[in-house]
């Protein structure tokens, strides 16, 4: 099932990479594996996946402790101060810092033989209460409080809209957030990465510029 499943996004993201004028080597698939069992993680890399995201820390820990050393591992879920440490010493990427003082953690407990630490701004685009992330009027003081944390690296930004009706009222909703990510660049910053869409609105945000997707029902099917 995984490996029909990943045939079929593949498919997905080619098509509308062909929509919009794209390069399907643009785009970064993340497996968003939260709560998939090894085995299952093991099937998809064995069928050509290598990044897997996880949300909870004590269980990727177990994951990556146990599977391929080729993995490469991005931290999507909410940050608890006391948990930084160790997401720094043991994730290749974090998509959801949206404060000085987890970038200033993450930055002081980054092992120095492990590089960079790449990361993503979480803004809140859809103001909601409920979800974390940086307001888009706090964007530019965050990046001049953190541009000298020098093990962190600031990749771009990753957003979670709340989920919209159709495919127009999607990518509306993405082109804001590409705009925001131009506007930034046009200011000297040098992002790369767009980490939006998920399984029910990833072929909007490959049309509006993603650069990365996290897609867990998609490739692992519904969580039992």
């Amino acid at each position: 099932m995984i490996s029909s499943n990943l045939q079929k996004i593949y498919q997905d993201i080619e098509e509308n990479c062909k929509l919009s004028g794209r390069k399907t080597n643009e785009i970064i698939l993340i497996g968003a594996s939260k709560a998939q069992k090894i085995e299952s993680i093991k099937e998809a890399y064995e069928s050509g996946l290598t990044h897997f995201g996880e949300n909870y820390l004590q269980e990727a820990e177990e994951k990556i402790e146990n599977l391929s050393k080729d993995l490469v591992w991005h931290y999507i879920g909410s940050i608890q101060s006391r948990k930084a440490k160790r997401i720094a010493e043991i994730f290749d990427w974090v998509h959801t810092v949206d404060s000085v003082k987890v970038a200033m953690k993450l930055n002081n407990a980054r092992p120095k033989s492990r590089g960079f630490l790449n990361v993503c701004l979480q803004i809140n685009i859809d103001n909601e209460e409920s979800k974390s992330g940086l307001d888009l009027k706090e964007i530019d003081s965050f990046i001049e409080q953190t541009k000298t944390l020098e093990n962190l690296k600031v990749r771009g930004l990753m957003v979670i809209p709340k989920p919209r009706e159709n495919l127009g009222e999607q990518k509306e909703v993405f082109r804001m957030v590409k705009n925001i990510f131009l506007a930034l660049n046009e200011k000297g910053n040098n992002f790369d990465t767009l980490s939006m869409g998920m399984s029910s609105d990833y072929a909007a945000a490959i049309q509006e510029g993603a650069t990365m997707v996290r897609v867990g029902t998609g490739i692992f099917g519904p969580r039992k």
